[in-house]
């Protein structure tokens, strides 16, 4: 009679299954933390876009506002010739439109404006300036593209004659707004506008 020998039966302490849950625990955990990180640079992507865009009206209004200032406002021969109207006023609570042909020279900076500077302007309640909507710029559909909540506005001050006294220094200020109103973009540059004295008679 043949006798079979039962071999031992192996011990099962779970030692697979116990590598397989942290497998699936550091998978799951790298994920997460992709999908996380693909979230973080849309945001980050979509912050620097609407940063572009504001900076990109702010830079098109300051532009405005300076060939403004070198071709219809009549600066700095108004401030120059005693005989001309001056074109600078005193800027405390005026909103002026430079889309309907007006414009405005400040003798007070916007510094000397209370609790205003060139960075809190945009976000100050204080209505001063010239409103500017560049070309292809939306603010009244906010349906249709190119759509921005508010109209960027510029202001110009007169910072006082040049050394040699042919002309005089300006400064622009100007903001503008991305998609929406927490998007603020402010620039700033400083003009010279000189006067030419040509002697048509060659003398």
């Amino acid at each position: 009679m043949q006798q079979h020998r039962q071999r031992p039966r192996a011990s099962q302490t779970g030692v697979v299954l116990i590598s397989s849950l942290l497998l699936l625990l550091v998978v799951t955990i790298m994920a997460l933390s992709t999908f996380r990180s693909f979230g973080m640079q849309e945001r980050i992507a979509g912050n620097v876009r609407e940063k572009q865009r504001a900076l990109q009206v702010a830079d098109s209004t300051q532009q405005y506002a300076e060939w403004w200032l070198a071709n219809l406002s009549n600066a700095p021969w108004a401030v120059n010739n005693q005989n001309a109207p001056s074109v600078d006023v005193v800027c405390t609570n005026v909103l002026l439109d430079a889309n309907l042909g007006a414009g405005q020279i400040c003798n007070n900076p916007l510094a000397q404006l209370t609790g205003v500077n060139a960075a809190s302007w945009p976000t100050a309640g204080t209505n001063v300036g010239v409103m500017y909507t560049p070309p292809g710029v939306n603010v009244t559909a906010p349906a249709q593209p190119n759509y921005y909540p508010n109209r960027p506005r510029f202001y110009i001050a007169d910072l006082g004659p040049l050394p040699n006294g042919f002309g005089e220094v300006y400064q622009v200020d100007a903001y503008g707004y991305g998609l929406t109103s927490n998007a603020i973009a402010v620039v700033e540059s400083t003009v010279a506008i000189t006067v030419q004295v040509k002697n048509p008679g060659g003398l």
